[in-house]
């Protein structure tokens, strides 16, 4: 359905998106988008609450019906043949789903009838999938007892019971500690190793570094799509400078302040745990300026450097020109 070139793989697109628009009335939620997937690949798919990103994942599962244009999932339409193609894909949403008064085991059992799993099949999937979960030991346990990361590893487990080729994970670690997140995410790439494609969405901007691709999209739209390292290359507006100082939330106000009333060229302030990142258009032309603006106003500065931006600097860079455009 889609003039796109096939991967490099020779296989189709697993998924695929063509003008993708979706409208509540006068609100268009997804405006335009189009973009593909690789077999295999982890795809980040990232923008600020309400930017369209739950949206586009319920039209490609055929939970919604799309205003206009079309997407492919493993070939098939989501809007027309939606039973056919939920069979042979997994979804875990935001909110966690499984049945807390159920057992680990029980849950799992429960999502492969659903799936048509045979009497055999389930049983080697069971075992795989406390395995994979690292539930061994707890698999009688009620699945309301677990901790938050065994119970997000035990619903992807479920939403994976039956071997689907494509994935659609809806900011699944939420909420979870560091670790658990880093360990669901060794999850993810043990999948993708076995050619499973996976469109994830995340607010943990280190999550979105794990992606081999990104795409932002901000009021509906898609601002950027590329690698992590190719968005930093391509997509950042100046250039940061990271400050340090005992005082950094005074230090903000005061370059906001000068940033609002036209007396330095910031481009973006924001704190990054301790630091302040400053975005100039050009670092060394602009550095001795802030760290004068500063002292000026009585805040030390122990150091000031121009650093290679994060994804989150280059993420406000491409979604602030978008939002700048929808202001009364």
């Amino acid at each position: 359905m889609s003039a796109l070139a096939a991967p490099a793989s020779g296989q189709p697109f697993p998924i695929v998106v063509e003008k993708l628009t979706k409208r509540f009335g006068s609100f268009t939620a997804v405006d335009s988008v189009s973009f593909a997937v690789n077999p295999g690949e982890v795809f980040g798919w990232l923008g600020p609450n309400g930017a369209g990103k739950t949206t586009t994942i319920r039209m490609l599962l055929g939970l919604l019906k799309p205003s206009s244009g079309k997407a492919s999932v493993l070939e098939m339409d989501p809007a027309t043949q939606t039973k056919a193609m939920q069979a042979k894909v997994g979804y875990m949403s935001q909110q966690f789903t499984l049945y807390t008064d159920l057992t680990a085991r029980e849950n799992i059992r429960f999502y492969g009838r659903v799936y048509g799993l045979s009497r055999q099949e389930l049983a080697e999937r069971q075992a795989e999938i406390i395995e994979m979960a690292g539930l061994t030991g707890r698999e009688n346990s009620l699945t309301g007892n677990l901790s938050g990361g065994w119970k997000q590893r035990l619903a992807l487990g479920c939403a994976i019971v039956h071997r689907p080729k494509v994935v659609f994970l809806d900011e699944p670690t939420a909420g979870v500690d560091p670790i658990s997140r880093r360990d669901f995410w060794g999850l993810i790439y043990a999948m993708a190793k076995k050619g499973v494609t996976v469109l994830v969405t995340t607010h943990y901007m280190d999550e979105a570094e794990l992606c081999q691709r990104v795409g932002f999209i901000s009021q509906g739209r898609l601002v950027a799509m590329d690698s992590p390292a190719r968005l930093k290359e391509t997509q950042m507006r100046g250039q940061v400078l990271e400050i340090h100082t005992p005082d950094p939330d005074r230090a903000v106000r005061i370059l906001k302040a000068a940033q609002q009333a036209g007396k330095l060229p910031l481009d973006e302030v924001a704190l990054y745990g301790a630091q302040i990142h400053a975005v100039v258009p050009n670092a060394a032309e602009f550095k001795g300026a802030v760290v004068h603006l500063l002292r000026s106003e009585n805040v030390p500065v122990e150091s000031i450097d121009w650093i290679a931006p994060t994804l989150e600097d280059v993420f406000i860079s491409a979604v602030k020109p978008r939002q700048m455009e929808r202001r009364p």
